[in-house]
């Protein structure tokens, strides 16, 4: 029997909403088979299984609030017969959304009549905007695949027949001011950990980007529009080269030792709109080509943005990368997300008077910082670790590769 937990989404993640099953008893998963949606204060999360099985029970119901590590579901193995869970003493929860019915009660789980009830899928960020708005989704007209709810329907939904009458909100759901606020509590909580358990260091280089600027000039003069590269993957990729090559900045620190990530797998920390951010991962960054990355980079933020992320995205990061250039910030001093053991900041790009090769130029220059956590790694290290960034970003056709 396999026990599929709540993943944790995050240092500031302690608990999420089950918003939707998307399997039912009966039904065969595979790895990385998106089997659920949970609501976090950052964003509905499509949560993902990594083991292969048949569903066995579904112990949580829809709307339940429950802790990381509580199990949801059981699976059974291969040529394992199903069986009724016994009745396990789960973590505290909070209040379903819905009441229990009496089968819930006796049994502790959730039969296949309620999963099927609710099969009708909803995108995790139509969701969201609904709860923001007021709307109540079973009386929304899905015009998505096989009746699938869009923001565009749930938009449609609440645009006034009469444009003086504004639209109720039912006080007993969520606002995006009281989402804003949770999501600063959670943030809060994960920082003040950080910065509490987390003996910081901060470096930091000025690098110079002509070469890189002029090389991705050049580049996209012979692309298209949707084809160009900017330069944030760029500087995502060299991070992220750099990072497997000099490997105790990319990692965790948990049980009182260094663990090695087993990819390079990038965070990219992203404003949300109404305020907040996430970090989610950008997957085996040093594989990838530029313009599979600049890809995942703009696809990322646009879900970011809409509230839908999946739970690897999450829960993966095995380093950061924090850019406040579009922002007018010089430089910037990340503080580390917890496990992760460093991040690193670019500031805006801007144009410097500098001496090279003995004589007097004006150049493009980014401020580069360093956080990193001190029982992993030392400033002679760090500064090797941004001095291979640095290098990396002088021969930009290295990281075409």
């Amino acid at each position: 029997m396999i026990e599929f937990k709540m993943p944790a989404l995050g240092a500031d993640m302690d608990e999420g909403t089950l918003d939707e099953w998307l399997v039912k008893p009966g039904d065969k998963v595979t790895r990385g088979q998106i089997v659920a949606v949970v609501d976090t204060t950052k964003a509905a999360v499509e949560i993902e299984c990594w083991q292969e099985g048949t569903v066995n029970e579904l112990l949580v119901p829809v709307g339940e609030t429950v802790q990381v590590g509580t199990v949801l579901a059981t699976l059974l193995e291969r040529d394992e017969t199903a069986v009724k869970s016994p009745r396990r003493r789960r973590h505290p929860t909070k209040a379903a959304a819905r009441p229990a019915t009496p089968a819930d009660t006796a049994t502790g789980v959730i039969t296949a009549p309620s999963v099927l009830q609710r099969r009708r899928w909803v995108s995790p960020a139509a969701r969201r905007l609904a709860q923001t708005l007021g709307v109540d989704l079973d009386t929304v007209t899905g015009t998505g695949p096989q009746g699938a709810v869009t923001i565009g329907d749930v938009e449609h939904a609440v645009a006034p027949k009469e444009p003086a009458q504004p639209i109720s909100k039912p006080t007993s759901k969520p606002t995006a001011a009281d989402r804003a606020g949770q999501m600063r509590r959670s943030i809060a909580a994960a920082m003040s950990r950080a910065k509490r358990e987390i003996p910081h260091y901060y470096l930091a280089q000025e690098i110079l980007l002509d070469s890189s600027m002029s090389w991705l000039t050049t580049r996209n003069a012979q692309r298209s529009i949707d084809e160009r590269v900017l330069p944030a993957a760029l500087l995502l990729k060299a991070v992220g080269v750099a990072a497997q090559r000099f490997g105790e900045f990319n990692g965790f620190w948990r049980d009182d030792g260094f663990q090695p990530g087993t990819g390079v797998h990038v965070g990219v920390g992203i404003s949300l709109r109404g305020g907040g951010l996430v970090a989610p991962a950008i997957h085996d960054v040093p594989d990838k080509k530029l313009d599979e990355l600049m890809h995942d980079l703009a696809d990322l933020v646009a879900r970011a943005r809409s509230f839908s992320l999946r739970s690897s995205e999450m829960s993966d990061p095995t380093i950061t990368v924090t850019n406040l250039g579009d922002q007018g910030v010089d430089t910037v001093f990340g503080v580390i997300y917890p496990p992760q053991v460093a991040i690193v900041g670019f500031g805006r790009p801007t144009q410097r008077v500098a001496v090279i090769d003995g004589g007097i130029r004006v150049v493009t220059a980014v401020e580069a910082t360093l956080a990193a956590d001190h029982r992993a790694s030392d400033g002679h290290r760090g500064a090797l670790f941004l001095g291979a960034i640095n290098d990396l970003l002088q021969q930009p056709d290295l990281l075409e590769k």
